[in-house]
């Protein structure tokens, strides 16, 4: 059940155009059901539709091409991002870690899947994460959604691009370094990966996100939430 958005900042951009072609070759109908169905039954409760939202490694554009909000931004470095904004998406071709063009607090969510462990190392994490701070709104949030990798000491590392291994408790350290307040913290919350799994109905994702003691079971990712203070 991957959600893994793609970037792999700091990698040449046609490297990340034939890496991640190859790797979700196929999959990209399947991949947009499931997160028709994560933003609508799950991660839509922090984003109101009169949100501004930065989609953070955007990578095919599935989340950001789904969400309801008023304006919609999308940022990556790979060059297939533009091939799969919708319409309406801004797309932003940028390095994360300097400094974004996006005015200072004009976003109210900045969200990002299975992006951070793809930067190069801590540094250029804690530099994304500073300028996502600068981007939000006083009282706007991050929400991270990312491979745990207490749950995943080996598989996490079959993928080629996977630089910084992170868990749910460093990464609020990191963004409280950041200056945010963490608001939720879940350790286990979906399985690993779509990459190379078999497909299935949406109506099976659907049931999962209902009965959170099996994510206790299944649930490989993380999701953490955030608040930049008013």
């Amino acid at each position: 059940m991957s959600t893994d958005h793609v970037d792999g900042n700091g990698s040449h951009p046609e490297h990340l155009r034939v890496l991640y072609g190859d790797r979700f070759a196929g999959k990209h109908q399947f991949r947009d059901r499931v997160w028709q169905v994560l933003t609508g039954q799950y991660f839509s409760r922090w984003i109101p539709a009169t949100a501004t939202v930065l989609d953070l490694g955007c990578g095919y554009c599935e989340f950001i091409n789904n969400v309801t909000a008023r304006r919609r931004l999308a940022m990556d470095l790979n060059p297939d991002a533009a091939t799969q904004a919708g319409p309406g998406v801004e797309l932003v071709l940028h390095d994360c870690s300097q400094p974004w063009p996006v005015e200072a607090g004009s976003v109210d969510v900045v969200f990002t899947s299975n992006f951070l462990e793809h930067l190069l190392d801590k540094p250029q994490v804690m530099a994304t994460l500073r300028n996502a701070h600068t981007a939000l709104k006083p009282g706007g949030r991050i929400i991270a959604l990312g491979p745990n990798v207490r749950y995943l000491p080996g598989l996490y590392w079959d993928f080629f691009d996977h630089l910084v291994p992170l868990t749910e408790r460093s990464l609020a350290e990191a963004l409280m370094a950041a200056g945010f307040e963490v608001e939720v913290s879940i350790a286990r919350f979906l399985p690993y990966t779509m990459s190379g799994a078999r497909t299935y109905p949406p109506m099976f994702l659907s049931a999962y996100l209902r009965l959170p003691p099996v994510w206790r079971f299944l649930g490989k990712q993380f999701v953490v939430v955030a608040k930049r203070p008013l």
